[in-house]
């Protein structure tokens, strides 16, 4: 009998994977208006392996097994729903649902695996409608596309999760409302949408990079995924733009630091600390190869600007060799496409390499009452090093204290908990 902490790691591990995918290909099935129906099935699935896996172990596989769980019950809605007015089976191949002779045969052809990917993508553009705001769209490509919890997303927004939820209600019921089909759009309409779709991503990847999971953090699965997406978007001549290839850039580098960032036992390294022979060399190179393809056309996006801040990392063969006069450079230009605080955070970092805790300290300063940052970990974190390496003990030890509580993450905490006891 397979062990129940085996079981749900699977599970996780699926959900993140797959739970998009299978959702997105029941929208094309029930309709868009019918997102929560689709959202039911998918639950119901991982509730049956669930409940089959723990006396039958998991089986072979099992991505094959949820896929024909989830298919099984969508036949069974069918069945139930197909003399209601609750789904539209006007549409042609609908219409052979509605068919017993038919029925399943016309459901396996929905399932086909190279339908998928695509009906998923159509899916995370059909979200970034411009008539739904930014911050809506990303929220529910997260929750409902990328198996997010409601607090990895209020993590990722800086907000809390009551917000989340209010977001996730307008954006179903928008859906509701429209019924908007899910379709790659026109390419008149393909990079703004394409804008929304690739900060998706990228927060994906950095809670995989950076996970609000209270005992890993780092979470690979969901690198994994956030990698294979934007290499999706890469796949398809209309959403292979510059900005895609700047953000595959930017994840590879990032990606081949991962082993170098905990120790063993999972505890927090330092960028200056690591052991840069275990960076991977192969996601480096392949890193500068889609900065250069990212190159063409006038576009200079964030990406392309964190990218190249992320490949002077990379390409520093020690610390002490960082080129921080350019990483400066290009967080100059940053600030001015977006004034992200978080970004201005970052730079504050930079200065105090270049320039010292008491320079710092004034960028940051200016940052004092941002209601974002006050509820960011990181924020505090810096404050704390900056007022350490004054020798101002006090401050320093309230500062790491007040990160401590704004991080769910082990190692983070007692990597904060540790600086408070150098402190003294």
């Amino acid at each position: 009998m397979e062990s129940r902490d085996h079981i749900d790691t699977t599970l996780n591990h699926l959900f993140r994977q797959e739970s998009g995918k299978m959702v997105a290909v029941l929208i094309k099935i029930f309709g868009i208006e019918n997102i929560e129906m689709a959202e039911d099935v998918v639950q119901d699935a991982l509730v049956s392996a669930l409940e089959t896996w723990k006396f039958r172990g998991v089986p072979d596989n099992p991505r094959a097994w949820l896929y024909k769980t989830a298919r099984n019950k969508a036949i069974d809605v069918i069945r139930r729903k197909k003399h209601s007015k609750t789904i539209d089976f006007s549409d042609p191949q609908k219409q052979l649902l509605t068919s017993g002779y038919t029925l399943k045969a016309t459901m396996n052809d929905f399932w086909e695996e190279d339908q998928i990917q695509d009906d998923f993508l159509a899916m995370m553009y059909a979200c970034c409608h411009p008539d739904i705001s930014r911050e809506n769209q990303i929220t529910f490509i997260l929750k409902s596309l990328c198996g997010f919890s409601t607090k990895e997303v209020a993590k990722s927004f800086l907000t809390s999760e009551d917000t989340v939820s209010k977001r996730l209600y307008r954006t179903k019921e928008y859906f509701r409302k429209y019924k908007i089909r899910p379709e790659i759009p026109a390419q008149s309409a393909i990079v703004s949408r394409t804008s929304a779709v690739l900060s998706a991503i990228y927060l994906m990847f950095n809670e995989g990079y950076n996970s609000t999971h209270v005992d890993q953090l780092i979470r690979e699965d969901l690198i994994g995924q956030a990698m294979s997406l934007c290499r999706s978007l890469l796949s398809g001549s209309q959403t292979r733009l510059p900005e895609v290839y700047a953000l595959m850039a930017l994840m590879c580098f990032h990606a081949a630091r991962v082993d170098s960032r905990t120790t063993a036992d999972g505890s927090l390294i330092l960028l200056f600390d690591q052991d840069r022979t275990k960076w991977n060399p192969i996601l480096i190179r392949s890193g500068e190869d889609y900065l250069n393809k990212a190159s063409f056309g006038n576009a200079l996006t964030t990406y392309h600007l964190e990218a190249a801040i992320a490949y002077q990392h990379c390409c520093a063969k020690r610390y002490e060799d960082t080129d921080w006069n350019e990483i400066l450079g290009y967080y100059n230009i940053l600030l001015d496409i977006a004034a992200d605080p978080i970004v201005f955070l970052n730079r504050s970092l930079v200065i105090l390499e270049l320039k010292g805790p008491e320079d710092a300290l004034k960028s940051l300063e200016k940052m004092k009452k941002n209601k974002l940052l006050e509820k960011y970990y990181l924020y505090h974190a810096t404050l704390g090093e900056i007022h350490q390496r004054l020798s101002n003990h006090a401050l320093s030890r309230v500062c790491y204290e007040k990160a401590i509580q704004l991080t769910q993450s082990k190692s983070e905490k007692q990597f904060l908990q540790a600086k408070i006891t150098s402190n003294r």
